[in-house]
Order: C-alpha cells, then sequence, then structure tokens
C-alpha cells in the first residue's frame, strides 16, 4: 500500500565497521603472544573500544575466535594465489607460505589457551577452513610439480599433515623460530635437486 513505509535493508555504519576490523587486527596481536594477558579485555583496550562494543560484534568469546581464525585463513588463501601467480621459484613460495602460515598457527595456539572456546557446533566450521587450507598448498605443490621443481609423490593431505606435527609439537619461547627452522628442512626435501653430471 502506498501509505506504508518501504522496508530498507540498512549498511552497517562505517564506524561500526572499523571498530570491527580494529578489534580483529587487536585480538590477533593479543593471542598470537598467549599467556595470562591474552584477555578480551586486553583486546578491547588494544582495539580502542569499550568491552561493550567487543560484545556487540562477537557476543561469545567462540564467536571472535572463528572471526579471527577466518579471517586467518582467507589471507593465507589469498597469499597463496598471489605466490602461485606471481613468484617464478615455486620452491620459495611454498616455503614463504609455509612461514606465514606459522604465524596464524601462533595465534590460534594462544586464542585456544586464552579464550578456551567450545568446540560443540564448530566441527563443520573447521572443516572448510581446513579445506580451504589443503587446496592452497595442492595449489602451490601443483606449480612446483608442473615446473619440475616438486616432488609429486607427497600429496596435500600429507604436506599439511606434517606442517601442522612440526608446529605443535614445539612449546615454550621461541617455539616459532624452531619450527620455521625445521619447516626450511621440510620444504628442501620436497624440492626436486638436479642431479650433478658424472
Amino acid at each position: 500500500m502506498d501509505g506504508e513505509p518501504k522496508k530498507t535493508s540498512r549498511k552497517p555504519r562505517a564506524d561500526s565497521i572499523r571498530n570491527r576490523e580494529k578489534l580483529l587486527e587487536a585480538a590477533a596481536e593479543i593471542f598470537s603472544a598467549g599467556g595470562p594477558d591474552a584477555s578480551l579485555e586486553a583486546v578491547a583496550k588494544t582495539a580502542g573500544v569499550g568491552i561493550g562494543t567487543l560484545y556487540r560484534h562477537f557476543p561469545t568469546r567462540e564467536s571472535l575466535f572463528q572471526a579471527v581464525y577466518a579471517r586467518e585463513v582467507d589471507e593465507l588463501v589469498t597469499l597463496a594465489e598471489t605466490f602461485c601467480a606471481e613468484s617464478n621459484d615455486p620452491v620459495a613460495a611454498l616455503r614463504r607460505w609455509m612461514h606465514a602460515s606459522v604465524r596464524m598457527v601462533a595465534r590460534k595456539r594462544g586464542m585456544l589457551t586464552a579464550l578456551a572456546p567450545s568446540t560443540d557446533g564448530s566441527a563443520e566450521f573447521f572443516a572448510e577452513r581446513s579445506a580451504r587450507l589443503r587446496k592452497a598448498v595442492a595449489d602451490l605443490m601443483q606449480r612446483g610439480i608442473d615446473a619440475g621443481r616438486l616432488r609429486g609423490d607427497v600429496p596435500p593431505e600429507e604436506v599439511m599433515r606434517a606442517f601442522l606435527a612440526i608446529c605443535y609439537m614445539q612449546q615454550g619461547d621461541g617455539w616459532q623460530a624452531t619450527v620455521t627452522r625445521l619447516l626450511d628442512v621440510f620444504v628442501d626435501g620436497l624440492a626436486v635437486t638436479t642431479a650433478a653430471p658424472d
């Protein structure tokens, strides 16, 4: 009817979008450090907003965890696509991608410790993100295989399994440096070396 107001879908306000981005960036920073200081209050303080603003965007601890993790996965998938398109060295591309992925693992470990999110109902969420990461690795590996630079007898699933095993077997201060060094050795093992002529 002419006299009835039309329903319109309201776009989020610009300051609301900015606050959400600041919260995600702050959460990634705070949780990557882990420890007792990695709290929701610390996230809000680092983002420069009140705790109420945090809860308006992320009403539960798990929702914040999932939003940060989903953002990390999005960035890693985009990074893999960029490396595939731009890098002339597929071995270096895989190595750089794994180094970037270590930072994601650090943040995930910190979030698990600080937030202790419930995993109930999250299986599908994590399965979808894991599938995207495996696809990113598969694309990087395939580019190296096609170029004759990476072995073709190690499936992407096994590469990801080895990557996670290396990341999670290390504990204590300085674990990221140790993991990065071990990943370099792992990538060297995946690379195809040209035999020296007799």
